[in-house]
Order: structure tokens, then C-alpha cells, then sequence
């Protein structure tokens, strides 16, 4: 899944609870229900988890573009060592 992908899997599940939640409290108080309710509820839950929690195709539109091994060895890697002594200059008083 990537990066977009997930984004879109948060947004289609707080959509689906939500709507799912409007619905089961409207139709237990119509009804007088509160295992009604709790049982709609329980459904979408379980339609949420099937429709955001596998890594389904249309998750994967944008994948990430990764380097070639061999251009990445061309490419010098950051130092740990650059990086404390920075830390070591900006700290003396």
C-alpha cells in the first residue's frame, strides 16, 4: 500500500464508521433497540475492516519510484560522525 493509498484507507474508514454510526443510532431509537443498534454498528465495523484493512489494488495507484542499486552506490550515504559533531559545536557554553 502506498503513502496515497493509505491516506485514502483512513479517510474510506472514519467515513464508513461514521455513517454506519448515524445509521445504527437513528434506526435503534426508531425501533427502541439497543441490540439493533449495536448490531448495524457491528456490521459496518466488520464492512470497514474488509474494505480498508487488505491491501487492495486501487490502494496501490501511485507506487513509490525506487533507485537502482547501482545508482545508489554513486551517491555518497551521510555520515553519522558529520551529524554528532554538529551536535558536540552547538553544544559548548
Amino acid at each position: 500500500m502506498d503513502w496515497q493509498g493509505q491516506k485514502l484507507a483512513e479517510q474510506l474508514m472514519q467515513i464508513i464508521l461514521v455513517a454506519f454510526a448515524v445509521v445504527a443510532f437513528f434506526t435503534g431509537y426508531v425501533l427502541g433497540s439497543f441490540q439493533m443498534m449495536l448490531l448495524i454498528y457491528a456490521g459496518g465495523v466488520v464492512l470497514t475492516t474488509l474494505i480498508t484493512v487488505p491491501n487492495w489494488p486501487f490502494f496501490n495507484r501511485h507506487p513509490l519510484k525506487w533507485l537502482d542499486p547501482s545508482v545508489a552506490e554513486k551517491h555518497p550515504k551521510p555520515q553519522a560522525a558529520a551529524a554528532t559533531t554538529s551536535k558536540k559545536k552547538g553544544s559548548k557554553k
